[in-house]
């Protein structure tokens, strides 16, 4: 089996290695019957759960709650500061600690909402964005689906990293221009909208009568009650994963003025992409719902973020408008091993070669996040160059992980 017999489907992954089971499952994804066109398969596919990330699906008149994912708005941010690679000292272990300190990482909080009131415009900005969530946050129809949860720790969440993939790394361009980047999501919280939806679908497909390939590609059609109230959430829980980016953004920041003793500014505009959403948007004269399960946005001119692995190269890219990708491309270098695998081949001595020059962690905790578990960066790329071009090539310096 392979993707060119799949109808109904595009690709673009000339010579990277896609596994079996991420192929029968763009084959299930392919015989549903709101499908708004063609699969767009973007070079980092690999497994997901009921769709494969690296995918790009439109539907029409209907959303997957499962195809859009758990982690609602998980995405990228980046910016470049005005730094170069002679300003940063020869270790980077403080600047790392002092990082994990102000951001809290893995299944942590804070101890509170942060507050950035007193921080300038900024701020200020960013405080009236974390009071409007609030305040809108009190009267998503999801949550009446949710049951117990503990709402406080849904914004103390705000401003947290944490674990598995998700990072914060230091990089530095082409030119040794100095680069903070990070990668996460909606916390918990996108993780118990999505969860909710999930079961809202397959309720809707049991009492449908919906014979599915996979329970998982259980959708909600536009119009109903279900429908109305996932959307609602979806586009909170997006928005909510942006800002969470923001406040990190803002708070390693501050820790870098303090590190180098000066006010850190940026020098060029920030990206803040998702690539774990759906949006309504309009293709080949179509109004369809397309959702990016890892894939970005890639449209004319647009800036996107595609990272490698923990000690590889990553990318900011300017999108080439592509029609038949929906303007889109890969969100990174995509997994070709599972976490369990990646522990049982690699060996700590492996991580610590394979992160040579990048100060981060080098226990058992992140073994599963070893660059040699992601594909090559290199081939990923080189099978999307009609997608984007690269606007600036980053490596990694430091790296924290959750």
């Amino acid at each position: 089996m392979s993707l060119e017999t799949i109808h109904n489907l595009k690709s673009w992954t000339a010579g990277v290695e896609v596994e079996q089971p991420a192929i029968q499952q763009l084959r299930n994804i392919a015989q549903l019957p709101i499908l708004g066109g063609h699969i767009a398969v973007m070079p980092d596919v690999h497994m997901g759960k009921g769709a494969t990330v690296g995918s790009v699906i439109p539907t029409r008149a209907a959303i997957i709650p499962a195809a859009v994912g758990v982690d609602i708005g998980c995405g990228m941010c980046a910016v470049r500061a005005d730094l170069v690679a002679g300003d940063l000292p020869d270790s980077l272990a403080a600047l790392r600690s002092r990082i994990e300190a102000v951001v809290s990482v893995g299944f942590n909080a804070h101890d509170d909402t942060p507050r950035t009131l007193h921080d300038g415009l900024f701020g200020l900005q960013l405080d009236r964005k974390t009071k409007d969530l609030a305040d809108r946050y009190e009267r998503l129809r999801i949550m009446d689906r949710i049951g117990k949860h503990d709402h406080r720790r849904t914004f103390r969440q705000l401003g947290t990293l944490g674990g598995g993939n998700h990072f914060i790394e230091l990089c530095l361009d082409e030119s040794d221009g100095v680069w903070l980047m990070l990668h996460s999501g909606s916390r918990n919280i996108g993780k118990t909208v999505g969860e909710a939806a999930i079961d809202m679908a397959r309720t809707e497909a049991v009492a449908q009568h919906r014979h599915l390939p996979d329970k998982d590609l259980a959708w909600l059609d536009e119009g109903t009650e279900p429908f109305n109230t996932y959307v609602e959430g979806l586009r909170w829980a997006q928005e909510y994963a942006a800002h969470n980016r923001n406040l990190m953004l803002h708070a390693i920041l501050k820790a870098m003025h303090e590190a180098f003793g000066r006010h850190v500014a940026t020098a060029e505009h920030a990206v803040n992409c998702h690539h774990n959403y759906a949006s309504l948007e309009e293709h080949f004269g179509d109004k369809v719902w397309v959702t990016r399960k890892g894939a970005v946005s890639a449209r004319a001119g647009e800036l996107g973020i595609i990272p490698g692995s923990m000690g590889a190269k990553s990318y900011i890219v300017r999108g080439k408008g592509h029609a038949d990708a929906y303007c889109s491309c890969s969100h990174g270098a995509g997994r070709r091993m599972s976490r369990a695998q990646a522990k049982r081949v690699f060996s700590l001595s492996d991580l610590a070669a394979q992160t040579e020059g990048v100060e981060c962690r080098k226990d058992d905790g992140v073994l599963d996040e070893i660059p040699g578990a992601y594909k090559d960066i290199d081939a990923v790329m080189a099978a999307q160059s009609d997608l984007v071009e690269v606007a600036h090539t980053l490596k990694q310096v430091m790296c924290v992980k959750g």
